[in-house]
This record gives structure tokens, C-alpha cells and sequence, in this order.
């Protein structure tokens, strides 16, 4: 299930590799996001090139379209998308937050009105699962309640009491075909988090994820959420942190023992024209200042006839100039997004692999 290839002397940083029934990934690792079944512009070709070995997507949105009874006749996701590599899929959670204004939390599950056509959803642990099920992917998220930042003591403290029960409902439905992984929520609260923490430790779940961060508290107070959470969990199993982030917060966020990331960031900042390059392509250093962004669609790219990308294992990014990509933006043609995110996934990638070799030389 997880291998423990190699604990830093320096932090909590780790370099293992996650085991499941379909195949194997190297941690740490960082997941590009799929939520409707695709990386926003990319397809499964592209992410094998890249050499991701995992990705995310949504049960609450496969839920809405294609919905569960195309993706059992599509014989699960990774036919459908055509993706050999693991799939992990979010239970529907994270929608509890970003969905608040079309959900009503119950004591049973979540009651949804669908963003697209309005359509009553009834989202139970169960149902979440058996809605990953015919998904078929590899790792699998239990249901839970994600509470943002400004949310009372008091809500904070329901929310964890129903991510504690509904993780007790769900943790019976483990399976060997599947890694399950409990949700440790508790916003800032030291309290609420190792409680929560330890309850889920108590029911044996494959993995845990620490959620309900980064939805609005500074990334330094989820530092120190990290610092005394991830100690309550097992060395033995993989510890994810959802939802997280830039370059360097990965970076901090892997000292304190995290192994598994996903962020919009890469994708979401692909289409809106900012490129991400290490500072030194040469070596592996990742301190402070170890990457660039650019803006892309600025002016002075218009002139610019070096290579998008001179390092990039991507030949259109070696060969295609900043120029051309910027010509592209300004005139709105979808190869421009294509071209960005090619560049900005492959960035997330090439940074996990040099985290762990940083790890591995001890250096981190």
C-alpha cells in the first residue's frame, strides 16, 4: 500500500511509493486535476508524455455528466478518458464548501440542486462511493464536510461530527481493489484536528487527507496545522493535503511530511496566460527564488523569437516560440491554452521530481 523508501534527517519530508491494486506512483506527488473526466486541454497522451502518474477528478461533477449510468456502460473512467495510471477521485466533499449557496448539509448527507439544470441530488457516504465505484478509480475519498475559514467554533465542530460519522459509514466499505482514504478536518483548531485525527487513525483507513485548508486561513497557519496533524498519523500510509498549491508551498508542505498534492494552479493559470519556469534548469535547488512565472500575453513577448521552453521534454515547447504562444493569446486561438498548460503541468511534475531527489540526497 506505501512503501517508506527514504525519511529525511533534516524534516519530516519522505520519499515512498504508493501501491495499489492497479499500479504503483512515487511520492511525494502531485495530481493534475480532471474533474469532468480531462485535464483542461490536455489529453491522456499528453499526461503519459509528461509522465504523471496520477490524476484527480470530481464524483460530485461525474455525478452531473456524463452521470453514473453512462460511466458503468463507458466501463468506468479510465476507459472513457482512455488513462492507464491511477484516478483518484474527491468524494464530493469539497463541493459542501464551493457549492454552499445550492446544498443543505444533513445529518445523513448532502442535498444538492444541480448547478446545470437544477436536479435534486442527495449525496450520502454510501452513495458517494458507490458513485466512485462506477467510476473505478483507484483511490477514493469518503465523504466529509469542508467548512471555510470564516465558519464559527461551533460549525467547525459539527463538521467535524459529521465527517467522523459519515467516515465510521463509510470505512465498512474498504475493499482491496481500492485505497480508501479518511478526511481529518478541524479547520485551525489544534483540538478538533487531532481529535478528528486520531478517531480516523482508530478506523484504519488506507490513507488520510488533511482537508479544509487553504479556504481562506493564511498559508502560515496551515503550516502549523500540518506541523501537529501530520504527526498523529501513521508513518506507514500516505498522508495528501487537498488542494495545495504554489510551487513553494508544496515545497513547506512536504517538509511537514505530505506526500500527495493536487491544485487547480498549473491549469487554471495555463489559460490565463502565466508560465512557470524553474530559475536554474541545471541543478535541483529549491530555495527561495528556485522558479519564474511569466505573463505570456504581455507586449514585450511579441518580439520574443526565443524558445517557449528550451529544457522542456515537449518538443512543441522547444521548438515554438514565445512569440508565436503570445500571438496565440492575443489572438484567443485554443492552441494558445494547449501550449500554456503543456509548459505548467510539466513545471508541477519536473518540481515533485526534484523534491524527491532533494529528499533522497538529503537536502531537504
Amino acid at each position: 500500500m506505501f512503501v517508506l523508501r527514504k525519511k529525511s534527517k533534516k524534516s519530516s519530508a519522505r520519499v515512498g511509493i504508493l501501491k495499489t491494486a492497479r499500479i504503483e506512483a512515487h511520492t511525494p506527488t502531485f495530481m493534475p486535476i480532471a474533474t469532468k473526466g480531462a485535464v483542461k486541454s490536455l489529453s491522456s497522451a499528453d499526461l503519459r508524455s509528461l509522465g504523471a502518474e496520477i490524476i484527480l477528478s470530481n464524483t460530485y461533477h461525474q455525478i452531473i455528466r456524463p452521470g453514473v449510468k453512462i460511466l458503468k456502460k463507458a466501463g468506468g473512467l479510465h476507459k472513457f478518458m482512455g488513462w492507464n495510471k491511477l484516478i483518484l477521485t474527491d468524494s464530493g466533499g469539497f463541493q459542501v464548501f464551493s457549492l454552499s449557496k445550492i446544498r443543505k448539509i444533513l445529518p445523513q448527507g448532502v442535498e444538492f440542486r444541480s448547478h446545470l439544470d437544477g436536479e435534486k441530488i442527495f449525496l450520502t457516504p454510501k452513495k458517494s462511493l458507490e458513485a466512485q465505484e462506477a467510476i473505478g478509480s483507484d483511490i477514493r475519498m469518503v465523504l466529509d464536510v469542508c467548512p471555510p475559514y470564516s465558519s464559527s467554533r461551533r460549525e467547525i465542530e459539527r463538521a467535524v461530527e459529521l465527517t467522523l460519522k459519515w467516515a465510521s459509514e463509510s470505512v465498512k466499505f474498504k475493499r482491496p481493489n481500492f485505497l480508501l482514504f479518511g478526511i481529518v478536518q478541524g479547520s485551525v483548531y489544534k483540538d478538533l484536528r487531532l481529535s478528528c485525527a486520531r478517531d480516523l487513525v482508530e478506523m484504519d483507513f488506507d490513507g488520510y487527507a488533511i482537508g479544509g485548508l487553504a479556504v481562506g486561513e493564511s498559508f502560515e497557519r496551515a503550516l502549523e496545522v500540518l506541523d501537529y496533524t501530520a504527526q498523529i498519523l501513521p508513518l506507514s500510509k500516505p498522508r495528501y493535503m487537498m488542494g495545495v498549491g504554489y510551487p513553494e508551498q508544496i515545497v513547506e508542505a512536504v517538509k511537514k511530511g505530505i506526500d500527495m498534492f493536487d491544485c487547480v494552479i498549473p491549469t487554471r493559470e495555463a489559460r490565463h496566460g502565466k508560465l512557470y519556469f524553474f530559475s536554474n534548469q541545471d541543478n535541483d535547488s529549491l530555495k527561495k527564488g528556485f522558479y519564474k512565472t511569466i505573463p505570456i500575453y504581455s507586449s514585450k513577448f511579441a518580439k520574443d523569437f526565443s524558445p517557449i521552453n528550451r529544457a522542456s521534454n515537449v518538443s512543441e515547447l522547444r521548438v515554438l516560440t514565445k512569440a508565436y504562444l503570445n500571438h496565440l493569446f492575443r489572438t484567443k486561438e485554443p492552441l494558445a491554452i494547449r501550449l500554456a498548460t503543456l509548459n505548467n503541468v510539466e513545471f508541477y511534475l519536473n518540481l515533485m521530481r526534484k523534491i524527491r531527489r532533494n529528499i533522497s540526497k538529503g537536502k531537504i
